[in-house]
């Protein structure tokens, strides 16, 4: 937030302290779109359109072994890790948490998948493919193989937020945005494919 303000942009005032006008956020370490909101009444409408489920949210991720079937849904209910704070899990009490998936690739000992979130909860990519035992590469928290990520030359989880698509908070017009893969992750794949 300090870098956009410092580079002349209007952000609003409205969110917490510690991510003042930050609509949509991401972990420290996901790549890709963020959504910050530019006055109080886009940050508004913009935070009930992600608790209605009106933000298509598209996810790019690398996850270790051949997923199948090359399709799929993963619906199963998230919560704090019954064992460890800073975790989430997969818990008969947890709240709703759904994604959806689809191939795009398959490489040698992992897949990379195109990911769509129905519901937005922390972690929940990381922690569906990790419930189904195929987590992301370079996730160690979340049990990928640490050996396998260094290979291929993945250290952080590879997980990117590729698209937002949504109507303007203000105009209504349909927006779309997408962000390319930063260099670690291109570079990841290109040794996959050589």
């Amino acid at each position: 937030i300090g870098a956009l303000m410092a580079a002349g942009h209007t952000i609003t005032t409205s969110g917490p302290p510690e991510r003042t006008g930050i609509v949509h956020r991401l972990d420290a370490t996901t790549s890709g779109l963020m959504m910050v909101a530019k006055s109080e009444r886009a940050y508004h409408v913009l935070k009930d359109k992600f608790r209605d489920r009106d933000v298509v949210k598209i996810y790019h991720a690398l996850a270790q072994g051949h997923i199948e079937p090359a399709e799929g849904t993963i619906d199963a209910p998230i919560d704090r890790h019954p064992k460890d704070a800073h975790k989430f899990a997969v818990t008969k009490e947890g709240k709703k948490s759904i994604t959806h998936y689809e191939v795009i690739e398959y490489f040698r000992g992992c897949t990379l998948l195109n990911i769509e979130l129905e519901t937005g909860r922390t972690h929940q990519i990381r922690v569906h493919f990790s419930a189904i035992r195929h987590p992301l590469v370079g996730d160690t928290v979340y049990g990928a193989d640490p050996k396998f990520a260094r290979e291929i030359g993945v250290t952080r989880p590879w997980l990117h937020a590729k698209a937002l698509r949504f109507n303007h908070p203000i105009t209504g017009d349909a927006l779309s945005f997408e962000a390319d893969y930063p260099s670690d992750l291109t570079d990841c794949l290109s040794r996959l494919r050589a």
